[in-house]
């Protein structure tokens, strides 16, 4: 029986650098508070709990005066730093410096022409989109889909974005459709801009998970249902190998799922800790 944890599986560069951030924090004679989940796994955040880790939301910023807080890789919106400073509260920032880069860019974008149509593909209300629509005053269009594509007024300028962990594949189709859409009233597409901003770590982990799912008969996706990458990335996974679980702890294995089966590969989200995935491989064990 082989069972092979993913090696490009885990934290990508932005959380492990927040991760540690909160650890070195943690280890100060007062709390650090965390504004919002660190990291989209309850257990990983548990874990920085009990190391003094405090989790807090917008409306305890104002109770947080002479306090340190800390900004998560995902990022925050410019009212997040002037309600802060408002209130006397240190901000230690861990925004990623991929996020904090697709920041600058829109609303570079934004200041050259508030009129401009700045489009963000990717999930409604999630944490890095709000910093990221933060940037153009509220005023940036946000689409979870190519359905809501329609959405775009093609007869002014589009300036396309993407959240850093979307899927690639439906951001490349996004594009394709809004460029076909122009040609088609225009015959050009000079109302379009496309900005490639995912993650490179994030698109260069799915022809290496799908490479992975192929190679293993069974595979064990550990992450968080509230994960939009880990459920982006669980959909690859499932499209590789039909026999692929989404499983956010050991105690949901079930030892039928091993019969027959002799080579079991283990993944997760870039919010799935190493430990956690260590410890489902270490339950499998108990199991075949």
């Amino acid at each position: 029986m082989k069972i092979e944890i993913d090696k490009y599986a885990g934290f990508c560069f932005g959380v492990t650098k927040a991760i540690q951030t909160a650890e070195d924090l943690s280890k100060d004679a007062q709390n650090i508070f965390c504004l919002g989940q660190i990291v989209h796994n309850a257990k990983e955040e548990d874990r920085l709990q009990k190391l003094g880790m405090i989790t807090i939301k917008h409306s305890n910023i104002k109770d947080l005066s002479n306090k340190k807080m800390l900004i998560r890789a995902h990022g925050e919106p410019p009212a997040t730093y002037k309600l802060a400073k408002s209130n006397n509260v240190e901000i230690i920032d861990a925004t990623c410096p991929v996020v904090l880069n697709l920041q600058k860019k829109i609303k570079e974008k934004f200041l050259e022409n508030p009129d401009n149509q700045i489009v963000i593909f990717g999930k409604k209300g999630h944490a890095e989109v709000n910093g990221l629509v933060g940037q153009t005053n509220g005023k940036a269009l946000v689409i979870s889909n190519i359905e809501e594509a329609d959405n775009i007024d093609i007869n002014k300028p589009v300036f396309l974005f993407s959240q850093t962990t979307s899927d690639y594949q439906e951001y490349c189709k996004i594009e394709t459709y809004l460029k076909e859409k122009s040609i088609s009233a225009y015959e050009n597409i000079d109302n379009i801009t496309v900005f490639q901003t995912i993650c490179p770590s994030v698109k260069n982990r799915i022809p290496r998970l799908r490479d992975f799912c192929k190679n293993n008969e069974l595979i064990l996706f550990v992450s968080d249902h509230n994960s939009s990458n880990g459920n982006m990335l669980f959909k690859v996974c499932k499209d590789s190998n039909p026999d692929s679980y989404f499983v956010t702890s050991p105690n949901e294995l079930q030892k039928k799922w091993f019969k027959n089966k002799f080579s079991i590969g283990i993944s997760g989200a870039t919010s799935t800790p190493l430990w956690l995935m260590e410890q489902i491989k270490k339950k499998v064990n108990t199991l075949i």
